[in-house]
């Protein structure tokens, strides 16, 4: 007997474009960090758009669709394990899975601490961090020695193993997790709530990114 299958809004489209948003400013930052000199110029505006789409996917957690809400993702230990074992429940193929969800924290985490370590560091040849002169000079040299070294190998290691698990969830479970980031939509075996994605929750966005914005550059500003 065929399972019946249900169209559900997973994602909005706030959340969509701040995963790809995201995506390529990450990849523009290994670059522009790889290729020094007048790149550099680049890594520091794309670090900018990285604080500010972090700030903003912070608010849009509490604010944004429903599979888009901290409160929706699978954390506790015992989701994962039962994820890991496929005892999951159906439930768990709309959103973020368990392990997803934590791949996700872990990603968010790191990204904030290299920005924020690179907020303050200085290469002292040509290069340094708009609040590098608020602290002292052995944080500066902590937070230079994390953001050129562990901070981008831990990074470089958790986009690696990202793109691993897509590509073994697409194998394995089916279908792949990528066009859904893509247009929005899942098809599920369950009925579940769908994501608000209306104009008003996207113009919404708009002025939470506005205040994001807005917040970088006020933080940028206090190193002036």
């Amino acid at each position: 007997m065929k399972v019946p299958m249900f169209t559900v809004r997973i994602w909005d489209l706030p959340t969509r474009l701040f995963h790809w948003a995201l995506a390529a400013c990450v990849i523009g930052l290994v670059i522009t960090g790889q290729l020094g000199g007048n790149a550099m110029v680049w890594h520091f505006r794309l670090g900018y758009a990285v604080l500010s789409l972090l700030l903003f996917r912070g608010v849009w957690g509490l604010l944004g669709g429903h599979w888009s809400r901290w409160s929706q993702l699978p954390c506790h230990p015992s989701k994962l394990w039962a994820y890991w074992q496929d005892r999951s429940p159906a439930l768990h193929q709309a959103g973020h899975n368990p392990l997803g969800s934590w791949s996700v924290l872990a990603m968010l985490f790191f990204l904030a601490l290299q920005v924020a370590t690179g907020l303050i560091s200085d290469d002292e040849i040509a290069n340094s961090g708009p609040l590098s002169s608020l602290v002292s000079g052995k944080v500066v040299s902590l937070a230079t020695h994390w953001h050129k070294q562990w901070g981008k190998l831990t990074l470089i290691l958790l986009i690696g193993i990202h793109v691993l698990a897509l590509a073994w969830y697409g194998w394995r479970k089916h279908p792949s997790l990528v066009p859904a980031m893509w247009h929005g939509n899942k098809n599920l075996p369950v009925s579940v709530p769908a994501s608000r994605d209306t104009t008003s929750s996207r113009l919404l966005a708009l002025a939470l990114y506005g205040l994001a914005v807005l917040a970088v550059l006020a933080i940028v500003s206090l190193g002036s």
